[in-house]
């Protein structure tokens, strides 16, 4: 007998080298060489201490598989049977889970990098705000690389050499210039990055990374995870929140996306369809990475999410990491002298040069729409006036004052808070003396009102339906892709995603090569069915078929008997038996069995024991 020899593999295959690089945020790459058995928490390790960082547990490693799907690197498991791209390997260093406050952050590095994410975002259209907003964050931006206005080196429209947003317009430059000049003038870099995080996360699309789907009405839908919980963008709304809290379940099937949670004390089932099972699967991934990273209280709370029904054989994960609160402790801990911060200006990084080619940008929404411009400008205008937040943190705190201890950063505001409101009040009684009844009455109106106001504002929320800007949420199709409709069609990127049948019929009408190569394919499988007509066996007489049904029917007998022979004897032997079962024990009592008894079996069986006792006799004698 022949043995099966298996094939091991040789020392130097087991050595090989495979050479990796890893595009940080800056756009520079940092390159190393792993074995085929290193896991992907070797890479995300060599970056962090390239960067020297600490709080590493936000930040992740993503890559992209040659079907176009993206995912995070899984630290657990090896690279080479993560990544199934042709080697070299090409990565990204992204910011996986976004900071529910970014104030506090412990480290410097730790807010650059941050800050780095967040003008990514902001240039690919997934942080959508209102004009004011774009504005105050785009001069944030001016501030920290460029630093201050210099009118011998800036000219006057400096701002429109640099991509900050996907298409910006000449109101908002003038805008960003304003605020760089005069509002955010004598801000170091740091405390400008410091300004952006704090304006950006109070957004809705903060830490917003979205996955194009589909209703069940076929509208195009984006889905994201943030630190609040599950958003669905739609248009220029956020038709749903569901808080991690409120938010029972996360699963799929194929291409089939539901999330299972409660609204006002309702069960609410939300169903969403994806291009392919496996964005599906990755958009799940995410969902149940997020939902145990912002929810649980510690890492030891994370259980093991399956996917599986009755009907779909799903699969299982859990995250392994450590929870927001976990980090948030330890971040505290941290003790060392901050580590320098290497920042990349306009002129260094490649990042606008880059995003703006052809290959990685197919196409790009404007954030004002080319009509009634001027009106939302003004509108902008008028709301950046009146904007809360628009004044910056005061240069006479730097970040490393205000940032460590969150509790004095509190106290800080707290005591504007009140500085205000007692200019107020000196306003209030320099202008009209007024009763004590009537000043008390005035102070209850405005808690009722504020109360009722809050109310509102609670409402609008749990309701999920909220207006997040002018403009429809779509973020550009990039590298990594997020698509997008075709300015001219309406139905391109997204519906090309979804393989729309629309989209396919009407490529087919309206290219003549394609309309000939369909016909020669029709052509070719004619002559190719002729041809297996010709090649099959003549057909048979009656004759001949009749002796093929008397053979099949001969086999069916010959079937049916052999199984008679076989089952009728065992049958007897478990009937003459001892054995006490209900079925053969009322058999047994019937009155055909005890005829078939007395009158067959027991003559058989003499007559078979008789001769076996000849028998005997006949070979003993002999």
């Amino acid at each position: 007998m022949k043995m099966l020899r298996f094939r091991s593999p040789s020392i130097p295959s087991l050595n090989q080298e495979i050479q990796c690089t890893v595009r940080l945020l800056d756009d520079s790459e940092v390159s190393c060489n792993i074995q085929r058995e290193t896991k992907g928490q070797f890479l995300l390790d060599h970056v962090c201490n390239h960067y020297n960082l600490m709080e590493r547990d936000y930040f992740g490693i993503r890559y992209v598989d040659p079907e176009k799907q993206r995912h995070w690197l899984d630290p657990g498991k090896p690279v080479v049977k993560q990544m199934k791209s042709l080697q070299p390997y090409t990565m990204c260093f992204r910011v996986k889970f976004y900071p529910q406050e970014p104030i506090k952050i412990k480290e410097e590095l730790t807010r650059y990098l941050l800050y780095l994410q967040i003008k990514r975002d902001i240039y690919h259209g997934r942080l959508l705000c209102p004009f004011a907003d774009a504005a105050y964050l785009g001069a944030c931006i001016v501030q920290a690389e460029l630093g201050d206005h210099d009118p011998d080196e800036h000219p006057e429209d400096y701002i429109s050499d640099f991509k900050l947003f996907p298409k910006q317009t000449l109101k908002l430059e003038r805008k960003i210039m304003e605020l760089h000049r005069v509002e955010l003038s004598g801000l170091s870099a740091t405390m400008a990055e410091l300004n952006l995080l704090q304006r950006a996360y109070m957004l809705d699309t903060y830490g917003v990374d979205p996955h194009p789907c589909k209703d069940f009405t076929g509208t195009t839908a984006f889905l994201g995870f943030t630190a609040r919980g599950f958003v669905v963008f739609q248009g220029n709304k956020r038709i749903h929140l569901l808080k991690w809290a409120d938010v029972n379940k996360l699963k799929f099937e194929g291409k089939t996306f539901y999330v299972i949670g409660l609204q006002r004390e309702k069960k609410l089932v939300l169903t969403f369809h994806t291009s392919t099972p496996a964005a599906c699967k990755h958009l799940w991934k995410c969902g149940v990475e997020n939902q145990a990273f912002y929810k649980c209280a510690k890492s030891s709370q994370i259980k093991t999410v399956s996917s599986s029904t009755i009907f779909f054989k799903g699969c299982r994960f859990r995250y392994s990491g450590r929870v927001a609160k976990e980090v948030i402790e330890a971040s505290s801990k941290i003790q060392r002298e901050p580590p320098p911060v290497r920042r990349a200006g306009f002129c260094q990084s490649r990042s606008f040069s880059s995003l703006s080619h052809k290959q990685l940008i197919m196409n790009m929404e404007p954030l004002m729409p080319a009509e009634n411009r001027d009106t939302a400008a003004d509108n902008g205008l008028l709301a950046l006036k009146d904007s809360v937040h628009l004044s910056p943190l005061k240069p006479s705190i730097t970040a490393a004052e205000a940032v460590p201890d969150v509790s004095t950063g509190y106290a800080h505001a707290e005591a504007g808070s009140a500085e205000g409101s007692g200019v107020a009040a000196e306003g209030s009684g320099s202008g009209s003396k007024e009763r004590p009844g009537e000043k008390e009455g005035g102070a209850s109106r405005d808690v009722e009102k504020k109360e009722k106001k809050k109310e509102e504002e609670e409402e609008e929320e749990d309701s999920g339906a909220l207006t997040i800007s002018d403009m429809v949420y779509c973020p550009c199709a990039s590298m990594l892709p997020t698509p997008v409709d075709d300015a001219d069609g309406g139905e391109g990127g997204v519906a090309m995603l979804f393989q729309s049948p629309a989209h396919m019929l009407r490529e087919l009408h309206a290219d003549p090569e394609v309309q000939r190569e369909l016909r020669a394919e029709r052509e070719r499988e004619v002559a190719m069915e002729t041809a297996r007509q010709a090649m099959r066996r003549p057909q048979r007489t009656s004759w001949q078929q009749a002796r093929v049904c008397a053979r099949g029917a001969a086999r069916l007998v010959a079937v049916a008997a052999g199984l008679m022979l076989l089952l009728l004897p065992m049958m007897l032997l478990l009937l003459e038996s001892q054995l006490d079962v209900a079925f053969l024990h009322d058999i047994r009592q019937t009155p055909e069995f005890q005829q078939f008894h007395y009158d067959y079996y027991c003559p058989m069986r003499r007559f078979l024991l008789c001769e076996l006792d000849m028998l005997l006799e006949a070979i003993v004698g002999d």
